[in-house]
């Protein structure tokens, strides 16, 4: 299975004219990351010239959210609008087509490098207390390419305020597996139960998975559009699984620790240059957790708390 390699030769670690800032560029073995500056985001993982994840060129920033990580809220709240002790708290409204505030405060800040190694990278940005969010914490993201050459990621929130702060935490990468096209692999996800959401995308209520999100026993990409978040994971080891295959048994997989109980999966029908493209985004809540409590956490002043997740390659018996 071959790969395009473009993105392979062309970035390299340093500042250069790229749209999402600095590179850092991890190796080991036959793998490679690359993570950028903008969003913490994961740019490119491969695997012996395969790519599994989608990416872009130097001067897009990333189409669709492509691998970017989100805090202090994962998805969408409504309205930008949530309560505080009885305080109405509005934010920014970022999707604008559904009125929405969308991807958390951190989408479009530079995060600074805290240490950086050939096989990891760690960085930081700070969510400064504002309108619609009055706390002050720390987003540490860290990449690191492990021993089995699989990347594992992991997200830490920092709460430096005086008061407990709400969160949900998550990230946004889009899997592949080499120049396959996507709509020809077969999606398996480990969960039971939908949410089902409005047409703004808001979560109303719960149900079974059944017919085109039911990836239990795996469906062809092909047909699928969807946009939904997923809960009820089946969890062995500690980590829920959920892959990509094609036919010559190859597969890309996502898997997410116990702290991450939602996966949202969305098939893209606009991602640039694909027919189709798949987001498997582990999260800790689901969209509107601000307002419906629902997966919603609160960090402690001065304490922290961490999502591991990751992503991991079988070439299959071509390999």
């Amino acid at each position: 299975m071959s790969s395009d390699s473009s993105l392979e030769t062309s970035v390299s670690s340093g500042y250069r004219a790229y749209a999402t800032g600095r590179q850092y560029e991890l190796r080991r073995g036959d793998a490679l990351a690359v993570v950028t500056e903008l969003a913490a985001g994961l740019r490119l993982y491969s695997r012996g010239g395969v790519q599994l994840t989608e990416t872009y060129d130097d001067d897009q920033i990333p189409p669709g959210g492509c691998g970017i990580t989100l805090a202090p809220w994962a998805n969408r709240v409504e309205d930008g609008q949530w309560f505080l002790d009885g305080r109405k708290q509005q934010l920014d409204i970022t999707e604008v087509a559904r009125n929405n505030a969308s991807h958390g405060l951190l989408r479009n800040a530079s995060y600074a490098l805290v240490d950086e190694s050939q096989h990891s990278v760690t960085l930081e940005a700070t969510i400064f207390p504002q309108h619609g969010y009055p706390f002050l914490a720390r987003h540490r993201v860290q990449y690191l390419l492990a021993e089995d050459l699989g990347l594992v990621v992991r997200q830490t929130l920092v709460n430096d305020a005086k008061s407990p702060a709400p969160f949900v935490l998550g990230a946004h990468p889009y899997l592949r597996l080499g120049d396959t096209p996507v709509e020809d692999l077969v999606l398996t996800v480990s969960a039971d139960t939908q949410l089902l959401a409005d047409e703004r995308l808001i979560p109303r209520s719960g149900a079974p998975v059944q017919g085109d999100t039911d990836f239990r026993a795996g469906l062809h990409v092909a047909p699928l559009s969807v946009d939904v978040a997923l809960a009820g994971l089946q969890f062995e080891g500690g980590k829920a699984r959920h892959t990509l295959a094609a036919r010559d048994g190859s597969q890309v997989s996502l898997w997410q620790d116990e702290s991450c109980q939602f996966v949202h999966v969305y098939v893209s029908t606009q991602y640039p240059g694909r027919n189709r493209a798949v987001a498997v985004e582990p999260m800790t809540g689901p969209a509107n957790a601000f307002n419906s409590g629902h997966g919603l956490r609160w960090l402690p002043p001065g304490e922290s708390f961490t999502l591991s997740w990751g992503i991991d390659y079988s070439p299959g018996a071509a390999g």
